[in-house]
């Protein structure tokens, strides 16, 4: 009786283990996640310009925030070639 105890705890673990999994997953997949990226990268990038004194700051952070956005949403397609072409086990 005591194995199948076990047992079962272990399958719970498994369990409640993806299911973090699956949120995780999730949230690295999410339009919330990119939006909130692009929003601290744009606020930090503008503090920045605003400190260096660069003009337009706050127009002149767009780009850079857009971009590290965008290379985010490459990410998924880099590494599906990542595990296809080097990833061995």
């Amino acid at each position: 009786m005591k194995e199948i105890e076990e047992l079962r705890n272990e399958i719970k673990k498994l369990h409640e283990r993806n299911s973090r999994v699956e949120a995780d997953k999730a949230w690295e997949t999410s339009w919330t996640r990119k939006i909130v990226i692009f929003a601290l990268t744009y606020c930090a990038i503008s503090i920045y310009f605003f400190a260096a004194g660069l003009p337009a700051p706050l127009v002149n952070s767009f780009v850079p925030a857009l971009a590290f956005v965008i290379s985010t949403l490459s990410m998924p397609f880099f590494k599906k070639q990542w595990i296809k072409n080097f990833y061995k086990k």
